[in-house]
């Protein structure tokens, strides 16, 4: 991406909460059922935390009872970053924000159509903002 977002780990440390950074630029995870947008179905868009790129539109939000969540699809223009993810002994496919590298949450082959795929986010990385008008 041209409008790339590169910070210092200190910079990120006064930009962001701890819990924010912890999952954020450290590929941690929020406790299930405790985000702020696990049962948030308002319309408009959900943006990175880290750098305000927009990542999912509501439309595209569902209940997964996962306990994070979960959209079926990114946004058309979100160029959200995938990659192969081997922590805890298991493969899974990492998300992360195409602008800043932030940690997201990962993908699974287990969603709703019209995708068949779950977009699971965690709340903390991730700011709503609602639709205009």
């Amino acid at each position: 991406m041209n409008d790339r977002i590169e910070k210092s780990e200190g910079e990120w440390r006064e930009q962001l909460t701890e819990e924010q950074f912890r999952v954020t630029r450290q590929a941690g995870t929020e406790r299930p059922f405790t985000g702020e947008y696990n049962e948030h179905f308002e319309d408009g868009v959900y943006h990175c935390v880290c750098c305000d790129h927009p990542l999912f539109d509501s439309s595209s939000k569902f209940h997964s009872g996962c306990g994070w969540p979960s959209y079926h699809s990114e946004l058309a223009d979100a160029g959200i970053k995938q990659r192969f993810d081997d922590s805890f002994g298991m493969r899974r496919i990492e998300l992360l924000c195409p602008r800043c590298d932030a940690h997201l949450g990962h993908i699974f082959d287990d969603g709703p159509p019209p995708t068949g795929q779950r977009y699971c986010i965690n709340s903390v990385c991730l700011e709503f903002k609602p639709r205009q008008g």
